[in-house]
Formats: structure tokens, C-alpha cells, sequence
């Protein structure tokens, strides 16, 4: 391993990717740890890094080891965090008092991205990102850190368990760019479409990476960039069973009284439940489909 000036260990895959100018794709670790089944999390894990690899780009999945941070886990590290109980979710308030504790941790969208960007690299595949959630004010600090960090985020949009109209306008008023692939709607994670226009969208890789350019030669914009890939119509979670679901969700959320980063947690297991196994093929095929892309911006980032 490599330690970094920050204290950030980098993997030598990652190292050497970083010192000869190869893409680098980041990729989060608590969707391994907290956000899949066992034993599917590795397996998928595993598939995840194999689909940016086979753009030619070079995954640096992040996570905390022992105190650790470490840029682009090995096996061994991704197979602890997959299979090892009392694995923290660690977002950027977490990782100092993490560290100290010596813990081993998995980092949300938030410390992904700071962590990535402390280490040099410029893109991140998620599958969708945090955002205000209904009917109370609790706001994932996935939004304040993307307007504060600059790098680029290929999600499927914000999770559709939120209030996706309101993390729209948080996105806007902190002045995170966002922009649609191949499309001017915004996508609900599990479903093509959440109901809202955009402003902004690319077409291919190589617009991305010309978006990317422009910010960096103007100097004037601090923050993420945000490219909204949404699932084709035919591989999205049926629109019917999905809000019949959400829901039924939301209405045991409120009986169980669930409230803080725990909501997030339950409606995704209750939405694992209720449709059968279904939007977890859904959520799979969300995070290879943006981590293929987040190669391929790389690849065109990189050129």
C-alpha cells in the first residue's frame, strides 16, 4: 500500500493507475456492506470493478480497513467488508472519529466522493443518490458534500424513496450541476422516470468528459457534476408495483416510528421483500449499468 500525504492508503493497482494518468473509476463500499444481501453483495461487488474494467478503466473501490482509509480495496479487504458483522456506514462526519476507533467501515456517496477526490480521481459510479426524504426534514449529506466536491457522480438518479422534487431544488440551490444521459427527465432509480424535466443532457461519454474540461478551464465551479442515467423503459422496476410498494413502505415506516439513516435502510429491505427479489435485480442492473458508463467517461476523461 501507499499512504498518501492525507492519510489516505492508495491499493498499488489504484497507485500506479493514478502516477501514469489511467482512468480511474471510485466506487462506494457501503452498497456492499449494508446495501445488498449476502451473499449476492460480493458477487455483485466483484461484478461491479469487472464492468469498469472492461472499459479500460482502472475501479478503486473505497472503504475503511482497521482505521484505515484505503483507496482501491483488494479481495480480502472486499470480502471482509461484505462478510464481516458491525461494519460501520461511514459518511464524511464519520471517517475522523472511525479512524481513531480503528473500525472497519464502508463509505456512502458523501465520503466516496471526498475520499476519491483527496486521492485524485475524478469519477464515481453509485446507484443512486441520497436526497431529502418525505414528510420530515432529514436531508442525506450526500447533497452539501457533492456541492462542495468536485467530481463527477453516475447514478440512476436519487433513490425513488425520497422526495425527489425537493432534492431537485436542494441540488439547484446549492449549485450542483445535473445533467441527463441520453435524456431531459430525471430518473427515479427504480423506475425510468421520476416526473421531472431537466434542464441539461449529454449523449455519449466524450460530452461528459467535454462538461468536465470546461469546468476545470473556467475555474468558477467547486462542485459535482451529476450525469442522471436512467434504466431503459424495459428494464425498470414495474411503475405500479413500485409506488404500491413505496407505499405500503412509507406507512410501515411511520407505525415502526423509523426515522434518520435507518429509513433508507428499511424501505430498500422492505422493497427486497415485497417485490420478491425483484428491485434488487433492479438495483444490479442500476450499478453495472453507471459503473460501465463512469468507465467509459473516464476512458473519454482521460483522452
Amino acid at each position: 500500500m501507499i499512504v498518501t500525504d492525507l492519510h489516505i492508503r492508495v491499493g498499488p493497482h489504484v497507485a500506479e493507475a493514478l502516477r501514469t494518468g489511467q482512468p480511474v473509476v471510485a466506487l462506494e463500499s457501503t452498497i456492499v456492506s449494508h446495501g445488498l444481501p449476502r451473499p449476492d453483495n460480493l458477487r455483485v461487488a466483484r461484478e461491479i470493478e469487472r464492468a469498469v474494467r472492461a472499459t479500460g478503466a482502472v475501479p478503486a473501490t473505497i472503504g475503511m480497513i482497521e482505521g484505515a482509509l484505503t483507496v482501491g480495496l483488494d479481495d480480502e479487504q472486499l470480502t471482509r467488508l461484505a462478510t464481516a458483522d458491525g461494519v460501520a456506514k461511514l459518511s464524511v462526519r464519520d471517517l475522523a472519529v472511525a479512524a481513531a476507533a480503528g473500525a472497519d467501515g464502508a463509505t456512502t456517496v458523501a465520503a466516496t466522493s471526498a475520499v476519491a477526490v483527496a486521492a485524485g480521481i475524478g469519477v464515481f459510479a453509485t446507484g443512486g443518490l441520497g436526497g431529502v426524504h418525505r414528510e420530515a426534514f432529514d436531508e442525506s449529506n450526500d447533497l452539501i458534500t457533492l456541492a462542495r466536491t468536485p467530481i463527477t457522480v453516475v447514478c440512476a438518479g436519487v433513490k425513488s424513496i425520497l422526495d425527489v422534487g425537493a432534492t431537485l431544488e436542494r441540488l439547484e440551490t446549492l449549485g450542483v450541476t445535473v445533467v441527463g444521459y441520453g435524456t431531459r427527465r430525471f430518473p427515479g432509480f427504480y423506475i425510468t422516470d421520476a416526473g421531472f424535466d431537466l434542464d441539461w443532457s449529454v449523449e455519449t461519454p466524450e460530452q461528459v468528459a467535454a462538461v468536465m474540461a470546461a469546468r476545470r478551464a473556467q475555474g468558477v465551479h467547486g462542485g459535482g457534476l451529476v450525469v442522471a442515467n436512467p434504466l431503459p423503459l424495459d428494464e425498470q422496476l414495474d411503475p405500479e408495483l413500485h409506488d404500491r410498494t413505496l407505499a405500503e413502505g412509507l406507512e410501515k415506516l411511520r407505525g415502526e416510528g423509523i426515522t434518520g439513516k435507518a429509513v433508507t435502510p428499511f424501505l430498500l429491505a422492505h422493497f427486497h421483500a415485497a417485490t420478491e427479489g425483484r428491485s434488487l435485480a433492479v438495483n444490479v442492473r442500476i450499478i453495472l449499468r453507471n459503473a460501465e458508463l463512469a468507465g467509459r467517461i473516464a476512458v473519454a476523461a482521460a483522452a
